[in-house]
């Protein structure tokens, strides 16, 4: 099996990481540790790369807006 290797971007927000890579659109999980969130960033990447991976993701309903700050 081929390793290969993603951008990824940790950011602590209060008591948890939040994780995403831009590399892998849909890769987004968070951890308890900076290492809990690398672990579910890996299994999150992994799963969003799987190509029979459709039935088993759950279904979303996305709207695309724009909001007045």
């Amino acid at each position: 099996m081929q390793t290969r290797s993603y951008q990824a971007t940790f950011l602590k927000r209060d008591r948890w990481w939040v994780a995403w890579s831009q590399d892998v659109p849909g890769a987004l999980t968070q951890g308890k540790t900076l290492a809990e969130a690398k672990a579910n960033l890996r299994d999150a990447i992994r799963l969003m790369l799987r190509k029979d991976r459709a039935e088993e993701l759950p279904s979303f309903r996305v709207v695309h807006d724009r909001v007045r700050v």
